[in-house]
């Protein structure tokens, strides 16, 4: 089925595939995956490649586009797009605890298991023997898209005409603990960078964790604000844009009133829009998992945050945010996770995922891939995209300072050109 539909400058076209939630079995139960179809109006007619996008996250549907702009404008004046909404978001069947309330919670980590990168792309082979059977297609992953083209490469190069990264090349073989290890470090970076640049925030933070450790606090969601949850918020510092939108939020937290100092609500309701854990709980339950070949991830984070005892805040301390950590505590305190939790401890403990890399593929590589690795990526540690980009035949990258991790939404247009110029051998501009 396909629906069509006039944006701005863009016309796009709505399509829904039904296919094996189990590739590997059959019969196997069938799950929907969405795919939106957008071309500019000056090229509507012509018959153009197409060029697949894989949105970061895991558990992220794809843009939503509004109009001819950013990256979708470079991509558009040569090629098809198709904004694919992996399996278990946006309009592919969304994973939540209301679609899954109905399994235990071994069927639910069982049903999970199939939402990693390898089925992500076995789908996308699937859309390609519908929409584009006899042409290999160009695809494009920012973030963990970047880890799902790294296994398209593996997997399936055949059906490959060209690849491009943006912030999203990880390692092949390190484990989840490596990963946590170096972005830490990390994260302690973003802090000194977000408390130095504002001169109050150590003082707005501090005065907020006290009150948050000293009474209990309740979102406009009804749940407990903890001080953990507070820590959070430093997902958002590694973006461009990401800190300024945490100070101005932080700088509202408290407030006076005839009762003494006492939250803000208006604060109580805006914070809970700067996490994603209660909408996307794929994020959540999967985020680990991306990094587990035949081991267990045995809540890495959690594990790898005792090295760093600096992000432990107690009162008197100045407190740390934390990053894109996923704790088991998370399961507790976020109200869409809770009837989930059972599940994620599966999902932590489960030993047998299957290899997402085959280093002599990947060695012997054919396909023209092109990357973008960001210096100061708070999230995917650049000395690993390094490391990876050698054990890949072919694939050639940018190493810039200019962005953060967001770059390809702060500047899409010039990165895809670059890449596109860097795939096809001409000279950076």
């Amino acid at each position: 089925m396909h629906i069509d539909l006039t944006l701005s400058d863009i016309i796009a076209r709505k399509h829904f595939f039904s296919v094996p939630l189990d590739y590997q079995q059959s019969p196997s139960k069938q799950i929907t995956v969405f795919a939106r179809e957008i071309v500019s109006i000056e090229n509507q007619h012509k018959q153009l490649p197409y060029l697949v996008f894989f949105q970061g996250g895991p558990g992220f549907g794809a843009v939503r586009p509004i109009s001819n702009n950013g990256w979708i404008k470079r991509a558009l004046t040569e090629y098809r797009v198709l904004l694919l909404d992996q399996r278990g978001t946006g309009l592919s069947s969304p994973v939540n605890a209301t679609s899954l309330s109905d399994m235990s919670a071994t069927d639910q980590a069982d049903y999970l298991s199939h939402f990693r990168a390898d089925n992500i792309i076995r789908d996308a082979e699937y859309i390609r023997a519908k929409l584009s059977p006899d042409e290999p297609w160009s695809i494009l992953g920012q973030s963990f898209g970047g880890f799902c083209v790294l296994h398209y490469v593996s997997a399936a190069p055949e059906g490959l005409k060209e690849a491009y990264i943006t912030g999203g090349i990880p390692s092949l073989t390190r484990p989840a603990d490596n990963v946590y290890q170096a972005t830490y470090q990390r994260v302690i970076t973003k802090n000194n960078d977000f408390f130095n640049r504002f001169s109050d925030a150590r003082m707005l933070v501090d005065n907020l964790a006290k009150h948050l450790y000293e009474n209990k606090v309740y979102l406009a969601t009804g749940e407990q604000l903890t001080v953990e949850m507070l820590q959070l918020l430093g997902v958002n510092i590694g973006m461009e844009q990401g800190p300024e939108a945490v100070y101005y939020l932080l700088e509202q937290a408290l407030i006076d009133t005839p009762h003494g100092i006492d939250l803000n609500p208006l604060f109580l309701h805006q914070f809970s829009q700067f996490l994603s854990y209660n909408t996307n709980p794929i994020f959540a339950l999967m985020h680990e998992s991306i990094y587990c070949q035949n081991n267990a991830s045995s809540w890495a984070a959690h594990r790898v945050r005792a090295q760093f005892e600096q992000f432990n805040y107690r009162p008197n301390r100045p407190l740390l945010f934390t990053g894109e950590m996923i704790y088991p505590w998370m399961f507790a305190q976020f109200e869409a996770l809770v009837p989930l939790q059972a599940a994620a401890d599966l999902i932590a403990a489960k030993k047998d995922w299957p290899a997402l890399y085959d280093l002599e593929k990947l060695a012997n590589n054919k396909v023209p891939v092109s990357a973008a690795i960001y210096s100061n990526d708070m999230y995917v540690e650049m000395q690993y995209s390094l490391e990876t980009a050698k054990q890949v035949n072919n694939l050639k990258y940018w190493l810039t300072s200019e962005y953060e991790h967001n770059g390809i939404r702060m500047d899409g247009e010039r990165i895809l050109d670059k890449l596109m110029s860097l795939n096809r051998g001409h000279c950076l501009r």
